[in-house]
């Protein structure tokens, strides 16, 4: 009874928070100004036609229920993963990753809502003092940034929640010995998550399209951009320091005492599957979730600032900026579609041709449904332009538009065709790793990767600025006509473009912690050595278990796994820099009223502007360090309890109490670098912000270029690293040599570059310059009112907060133990404590 009475005031509160925006979200008349995005009036989306009779309104109703089908077909593909058969030795070890996950990101839920309160203090100061927003209007502000960040946390439980189920049902359906079940399960899991996340942003995007007045409208898609903007830095950051201490920790053990890989007895095996899903599932999750979110709302900000008001009169503007708006959206909703079916065609294909074949290339249906997808999306963009906006403009518009977006969408394709050429277990740049490898050992093997890494940065770059080149030539043929900067717009549209395919996009990316788990979930489970297995699975399942060959379809699989986890890393951070643009401009119209004053300051001869510029390059780097400080220090204290805790004779697996304290050490570690480089970041912005508006814009052009390239370069390098070793343990089977040594040691230096540094960039970008687009606005309102001296002291006093973390994410993160003596390295085992028990 209290229960359901607790329920019904929640509800209650919920209704009068939206009527109290409803009624107080617009700016009083007479009122103060400003709130940029926030206080954006977004026209009545019924003011556009489409085929005669049908409204933006309800066209975007049926964008809607697309959606809804979306996340019930993901929901499907979920339930119908838990009914597939696996052995209870596997089931318990995936229950007991799932277990450790849960603590982990309650864990981070609390501290989100820590950082959150940092975050909403600044909206809430903003809006409610200097805009003069009333109640109502804050509140909706700062609840729909809590549903935002709710937004990315929720996605990235369902996310492991899958994957979880899906690693010990892949893991078993090797036993059969036939790869087609192998890899067609990771898949189903990828899709699942790909298509709710999808499918979820979008539903609430049009929701706060559909159901709330237009005066507010700008205050939902702030606040909810912030928000889950903020909820996946946090998560890519912390996921990214866990997931590489519990990897290197676990990995260096191989080295020290010459076990195998994911060796039960082995105490921070556990805490590696647990990071495999707190990186490469929570972080890609909540990351795919926020740049949809973002990169949408950017666009949404440009059609409202951007349509051209000297050309056509004022409802004509309202008109085409709710057709663009209802064509944006509406295709959002069909790349929905178009990524189903092409995934239903992609896997029709594969399994007529691979269900019954004894070998498979785990990498060529990934690659296929790329593809597929990229050509089948491209379509249909084309076909949906021209039924909505055939005929905006001069008749010609559709067509351009389309093809910019289509650039995009090719990018989603043609970007991990080449990351492949410096990842995959194919690459030649892979095979020389190897080769420096086996004469030249870990210094050679090293050299080798940052040289991939380097080379990857050349053409992925000439890649993109080749596409941006042809969206920008593209919207020189008319659309300023229609808007203003219609350059700025075309890299927007790439940006969504990038995201068309998102279903499959995170698919793939999925595909790659399912994989890695399966294998470790083979070992942990330890059921080759259970009396009387071999007879329980025929008489239970009905085949014969193949044991070695199953081992070699894991690896193998979780080699694909690899290369496809690289793949999805730059087409995210592509899209954090393109639309980043879209979102700088937004600042640069309100500074410089609409391109009309000010425009000398956006350019190198003005001092701030280009200090800033320089300023955005060196956070970047502080930022790759302080993470792989982070990393470091926690595989310290992570390969110090192990040494001093694992035991090899005796038993069979390492205790479930060892394996949760190397899952504490960590959480810890994550936590305290998360904690130091999120504030670090925050109050960065905001000091650079009250410096000088211009100097803010050099820094966010800085971060997103310099941003851009560092990561592309540490995401490759690093996968190129970890293929490396995977050919030396699968196609060499060389575990245990001083050439697998060579490249563990390679690939545990990989392993922050690639999913700690690189692929945190992106959220750290985005939020910076969403984030910023308040900061600055809050430092030029101050300014306007005569209060240059307290926008000094803020500048000062944040910039000397910032310091403090920054300096923190080194001394405050050093390994806390003293310098070994002469004698302590000559009696220690290999600079490790010997074993004890």
């Amino acid at each position: 009874m209290h229960r359901r009475t607790r329920h019904h005031r929640l509800w209650l509160l919920v209704g009068l928070l939206v009527l109290a925006g409803c009624s107080g979200g617009a700016p009083a008349e007479g009122g103060p100004s400003g709130g940029g995005e926030a206080n954006l009036r977004l026209p009545d989306l019924a003011s556009a036609t489409f085929f005669g009779v049908v409204d933006g309104r309800t066209l975007l109703t049926v964008g809607l229920f697309i959606a809804l089908g979306g996340m019930v077909f993901g929901l499907v593909q979920f339930l119908g993963l838990r009914t597939l058969p696996v052995h209870a030795a596997m089931r318990e070890v995936s229950e007991l990753i799932y277990a450790t996950c849960k603590a982990y990101l309650r864990q981070q839920g609390t501290f989100l809502l820590i950082l959150w309160a940092f975050t909403a203090s600044v909206i809430f100061v903003y809006f409610k003092f200097l805009v003069g927003s009333g109640w109502g209007q804050v509140l909706i502000i700062l609840a729909f940034s809590l549903l935002g960040m709710a937004g990315s946390y929720g996605i990235a439980w369902f996310g492991i929640r899958v994957n979880t189920f899906a690693n010990s049902r892949t893991a078993f359906a090797a036993l059969s010995g036939r790869p087609y079940p192998v890899h067609q399960i990771p898949l189903r899991a990828g899709m699942s998550i790909g298509t709710v996340l999808i499918s979820l942003e979008l539903f609430v995007l049009l929701a706060i399209l559909l159901l709330l007045p237009g005066e507010i409208a700008g205050s939902c898609f702030i606040g909810f951009a912030i928000g889950e903007s903020l909820g996946a830095s946090a998560l890519r950051i912390a996921g990214g320091i866990f997931t590489k201490i519990a990897d290197i920790g676990s990995d260096l053990m191989k080295i020290a005492f010459k076990i195998k890989e994911d060796d039960a007895r082995n105490p921070g095996v556990i805490a590696d599957c647990t990071g495999d899903n707190a990186g490469d599932s929570v972080g890609p999750s909540a990351d795919g979730f926020e740049t949809y979110g973002v990169t949408s709302v950017a666009l949404v900000t440009f059609i409202m600032l951007a349509v051209n008001p000297t050309v056509m009169a004022a409802d004509a503007v309202a008109a085409t900026q709710a057709t663009l708006l209802s064509w944006l959206f509406f295709v959002s909703a069909t790349m929905i579609l178009a990524s189903l079916g092409s995934y239903w065609l992609s896997t029709t294909l594969t399994r007529r041709r691979d269900a019954r074949a004894s070998h498979l290339d785990f990498e060529r249906p990934l690659t296929q449904l790329v593809w597929i997808t990229s050509g089948i999306s491209i379509v249909v963009t084309f076909l949906v332009s021209l039924l909505l906006i055939g005929g905006l403009g001069d008749g010609t518009v559709w067509w351009k538009m389309a093809a910019i977006m289509s650039c995009g969408t090719l990018a989603g394709a043609l970007i991990p065709e080449l990351v492949k050429v410096f990842t995959s277990v194919k690459s030649r740049h892979v095979q020389e790793v190897v080769k420096s490898s086996h004469r030249g050992g870990a210094s050679l093997n090293i050299l080798s990767g940052l040289v991939a890494g380097n080379f990857s940065g050349l053409w992925l770059g000439l890649a993109i600025v080749a596409l941006m080149a042809v969206a920008y030539l593209i919207s020189l043929t008319g659309l300023g006509d229609l808007m203003v900067a219609p350059g700025v717009f075309a890299f927007g549209l790439v940006a969504f473009g990038f995201l068309a395919m998102g279903p499959v996009t995170i698919a793939v990316d999925s595909y790659g912690p399912v994989t890695d788990n399966a294998q470790s979930i083979y070992e942990l489970s330890t059921i080759e050595d259970l009396p009387g297995i071999d007879a329980e699975i025929r008489d239970t399942y009905g085949f014969d278990p193949v044991w070695e060959r199953a081992k070699h379809l894991l690896e193998e699989n979780d080699g694909a796994g690899n290369t496809f986890k690289a793949t999805a890393k730059p087409v995210l951070i592509g899209t954090a820099v393109v639309g980043a643009t879209t979102m700088i401009f937004s600042i640069m119209m309100g500074l410089t009223d609409g391109m009309t004053a000010n425009i000398d300051r956006l350019s190198l001869l003005y001092a701030p502007f280009l200090l800033g510029l320089v300023t955005g390059g060196a956070v970047v780097h502080w930022f790759a360090g302080a993470s792989i400080q982070a990393v470091t220090t926690g595989s310290f204290r992570a390969v110090e309890f192990i040494a001093d805790h694992i035991k090899l004779d005796g038993v069979t697996k390492a205790s479930v109490e060892d394996s949760r304290k190397v899952v504490e050490i960590c959480t810890q570690y994550a936590q305290r670098g998360m904690f130091n480089i999120f504030l670090g970041v925050f109050f960065a912005t905001l000091a650079f912000a009250f410096t000088d508006p211009f100097f803010f814009i050099g820094y966010l052009v800085s971060i997103a270029i310099v941003g851009l390239y560092q990561a592309i370069f540490m995401a490759n390098a690093g996968g190129a690293w970890d293929n490396a070793k995977k050919i030396v343990e699968v196609d060499l089977d060389a575990k245990g040599s001083e050439l697998h040594d060579a490249s563990v040691v390679g690939d545990t230096v990989g392993d922050p570059y690639k999913d700690t540094s690189s692929v945190a960039l992106n959220p750290v970008i985005k939020f910076t310059t969403l984030f910023g687009l308040l900061a600055v606005e809050l430092a030029v309102s101050l300014q306007a009112s005569d209060l240059h001296v307290v926008v000094g002291l803020l500048a000062a006093a944040s910039f000397a907060a910032a310091l403090f973390f920054m300096w923190r994410s080194f001394y405050h993160m050093r390994i806390d133990a003293p310098m070994p003596s002469p004698e302590r390295v000559r009696d220690d085992h290999n600079g490790v404590p010997e074993i004890r028990g």
